[in-house]
């Protein structure tokens, strides 16, 4: 028995010493951690709540931006996000008519850059009643582009349908490229005859 607790002893000096190095690389750890996150996420500076936003140019309406939520984030590159959904009207610059929308789950808009990012469910329709759908669609407004690097699936008028895994278009959806695209249209037989 007596020598049993002097192993016992000795395994404990033995192990003080792991632990304890064990111990100062998880506080090191924890330290970049929050290094890091304090870095990235920045501070909120002014949360928002229904946010109803219209953007106009010489007393013509050009966008109209709504979202339950937005938070600002000021970072070294700031940022705005609309974490609880987000919905874009486009309208055309001589009617005024809408001729195409935005719905997404999460919105992002990255200052500066003139960058809107999509992201989760996020749907777009054109003039014309196409449909796009995609976990993912960025918008740069300087550009006039639209882009997605996944999988994206359109839904045309007379109920055709495309997918691609790349997406690019103008912002108005009208001229749009699909890589790997494939598809199902409906022929109708009677026209041909």
């Amino acid at each position: 028995m007596n020598n049993r607790v002097k192993h016992l002893k000795g395994l404990r000096l033995l192990l003080l010493p792991v632990l304890a190095l064990f111990v100062a690389s998880c506080e090191n750890d924890l330290n970049k951690v929050k290094e890091i996150s304090s870095n990235e996420v920045g501070i909120i500076v002014s949360p928002t709540t229904g946010v109803d936003l219209i953007m106009s140019d010489s007393a013509r309406v050009q966008m109209h931006l709504t979202a339950p939520l937005l938070l600002e984030y000021q970072t070294k590159k700031p940022y705005k996000i609309a974490p609880k959904g987000i919905k874009i009207i486009h309208y055309d610059k001589i009617t005024q008519k809408e001729d195409g929308t935005i719905i997404a789950d999460t919105g992002i808009l990255h200052a500066g850059d003139k960058l809107y990012e999509f992201r989760k469910n996020v749907v777009a329709t054109n003039a014309k009643g196409e449909t796009y759908k995609s976990d993912e669609l960025f918008w740069n407004s300087e550009t006039k582009k639209v882009y997605s690097h996944k999988n994206v699936e359109v839904t045309m008028n007379g109920g055709n349908v495309m997918n691609g895994d790349d997406f690019e278009s103008d912002d108005k959806f009208l001229h749009p490229k699909l890589r790997n695209s494939k598809g199902v249209f409906h022929v109708d037989e009677n026209a041909t005859q």
